[in-house]
């Protein structure tokens, strides 16, 4: 019979190569129609909190990786199951392939802005994967695999049953076409031997009756020559491995180079050439000078501004949008007395202002490093709030990114004074593509799940009791105010010191409150001031400092801040869902 292992073997290189053909399709048309990203999508949207937490907290940045990564194992499981049921039956694996694709039709046309084309990528890959599953099977069982299927016979059929159906003309190596069993087989290229009875070893003729001992090595020299011939209902079906292999070599090359274009051409359409062509505007408000001392420059202590390399990223996107700056808008609508639409060239003669901001993710655990800080040049939003009237009641800002993200931001908090912007640059720069190139949200003292929206397109003014953001009905609060933290940058924890003089230094903050206060504990000893850094104002986060005479042993430390407002944060431990976490950050190290 054909192994079970060849079958599954057909069926993941017909995967790969459904995957591959799907990939280059959707470089040509819409990388984001890519089936296994649209069902990736749909994963993320359909997570609940605490499995986000999990993925965030255990995978760090590489969790869109690790979640590619599941679903494409979970379909190589798939396609290697449908290659097994098209063994028994070809109509099994087309019907598998079928709905493998209606899977990844039902995940593209469900996503934001999905059109009739984005379809077409699933369609072709899963039409050119059932192509080639057949074309695999057939390489694997004779070109007369059909519908039938090589592994449909019964395999406890006793040698015997096979004799008593068949008589040794059956298996004449010299014959070629139908058989005395009405079967078809390929003629061998063996000689055949002198009488019917040389094939009793084969023929299965009873024992003791076989001819001279001549027959059997005629026999066995036969058997090394011809491939094993099974038997599949009314057919034989040879077996040829080697054929088999040839095709899956062939196989994996296309699904690989269909991949490497396919991935190519999404490539070329990043937005980064358009970055280089930018020349950025002066912003009319320009940021005022750091003051002196704004960095304590210890080794280890997260610098004051973070580059944009290292800036953190957490948002739903698995393929970041590639946003034309030339086709890019901002329409402005809702409960507003006119509505506004803004190109990016419009944006950039608007007055702009340069500022630092620090931005968290609400995702961020105690002591975490979902945080950084950041110069910001952008248009204020409250000004374009303004532009367009706010009609009385509206309390909610509902954002759209350009890949269907949304975020719920409180209208008073934007219009409160404090820089609020539409950014188009980051520390001097064009805005990252990663980071939300063209345009992005900077809204200092709100997580970003509320108020940073990348790849801005749409902002809608309406009402928290009327309209919801994407976290919210996931759990999140509705509101996502930042709370007061700190973390200990050195000594990381779990480090070996030397006795003596040694820096305790981290970063604490309270976006838009500020922060007076950071406080330094060893073993639950007395709390002792910390030394705090200055900084340009209450929107971006504060270095500290504290020398230690560390002693031999096992130490725990731990750090609390306290804010402009006079609140000092709470020791009570706190995850993240639903409004950001809580509790003092604590580390252990050992001295020698």
């Amino acid at each position: 019979m054909v192994p079970a292992w060849a079958g599954a073997l057909a069926g993941l290189v017909a995967g790969a190569v459904a995957l591959g053909v799907a990939q280059l399709v959707a470089g040509l048309l819409n990388p984001a129609a890519f089936p296994v990203v649209a069902v990736g999508n749909v994963v993320v949207d359909n997570t609940p909190a605490w499995l986000k937490e999990f993925a965030i907290s255990t995978f760090g940045s590489n969790d869109k990786t690790v979640l590619i990564a599941g679903v494409l194992v979970v379909l190589a499981l798939v396609a290697a199951a449908i290659g097994v049921l098209a063994l028994r039956r070809l109509r099994y694996g087309l019907v598998g392939l079928g709905v493998f694709g209606v899977v990844g039709i039902a995940a593209v046309v469900t996503r934001p802005g999905a059109g009739a084309l984005d379809v077409v990528p699933t369609l072709v890959g899963v039409g050119v994967g059932a192509w080639a599953l057949t074309w695999l099977l057939a390489r694997a069982v004779g070109e007369s695999y059909g519908d039938a299927g090589a592994a449909s016979y019964d395999p406890s059929a006793s040698d015997a049953s096979l004799d008593a159906s068949s008589d040794a003309s059956a298996w004449d190596p010299a014959a070629s076409g139908p058989t005395a069993a009405g079967t078809s087989v390929s003629a061998s290229p063996t000689p055949a031997p002198a009488t019917a009875a040389a094939t009793g070893a084969s023929g299965g003729l009873p024992s003791g009756e076989g001819p001279s001992s001549e027959a059997p090595k005629a026999s066995e020299a036969f058997e090394a020559e011809r491939p094993a011939v099974m038997r599949a209902g009314a057919e034989l079906y040879t077996f040829d491995r080697r054929r088999l292999l040839g095709g899956v070599a062939g196989g994996v090359v296309a699904a690989g180079v269909a991949t490497l274009v396919g991935r190519g051409l999404a490539g070329s359409q990043e937005a980064d050439s358009a970055r280089v062509a930018i020349a950025l505007p002066k912003p009319t408000v320009p940021v005022k000078p750091l003051p002196q001392g704004v960095d304590f420059g210890i080794k280890g202590l997260s610098p004051f501004v973070t580059k944009n390399q290292d800036f953190y990223r957490v948002d739903t996107a698995l393929i970041v949008p590639r946003v034309d700056p030339q086709q890019w808008t901002l329409r402005i609508h809702g409960m507003v007395d006119r509505s506004i639409e803004l190109t990016y060239a419009d944006l950039l003669k608007r007055p702009l202002t340069e500022e630092y901001v620090t931005l968290t993710c609400v995702s961020n655990e105690v002591g975490g490093e979902y945080i950084g800080n950041a110069r910001w040049l952008g248009a204020r939003m409250a000004d374009l709030l303004r532009e367009a009237g706010l009609q009385p009641g509206a309390d909610m800002l509902l954002s759209t990114s350009d890949d269907g993200f949304t975020a719920g931001t409180p209208v008073d908090v934007v219009m409160d004074g404090r820089d609020a912007l539409f950014a188009i640059a980051m520390n001097g720069q064009v805005l990252p593509v990663e980071h939300g190139f063209p345009v992005r949200q900077v809204v200092p003292g709100l997580y970003g799940y509320v108020s940073a929206t990348k790849w801005v397109v749409d902002l809608k003014v309406t009402r928290f009791d009327q309209d919801e953001a994407y976290w919210t009905p996931r759990g999140w609060s509705a509101k996502g105010p930042i709370k007061t933290e700190s973390r200990i940058d050195v000594p990381k924890a779990g480090a070996s010191l030397t006795a003596g003089r040694t820096a305790i230094a981290g970063v604490a903050w309270a976006q838009h409150t500020g922060i007076d206060a950071v406080e330094v504990r060893v073993d639950r000893g007395e709390w002792r001031q910390a030394k705090l850094a200055q900084v340009p104002g209450p929107d971006t986060w504060r270095q500290w400092s504290l020398e230690w005479d560390a002693t031999p042993g096992q130490h725990t430390i731990e750090v609390r801040a306290t804010d402009a407002a006079g609140h000092t944060q709470t020791e009570q431990q706190a995850p993240p869902a639903p409004d950001g976490a809580s509790g003092w950050h604590s580390i252990q190290v050992k001295v020698a």
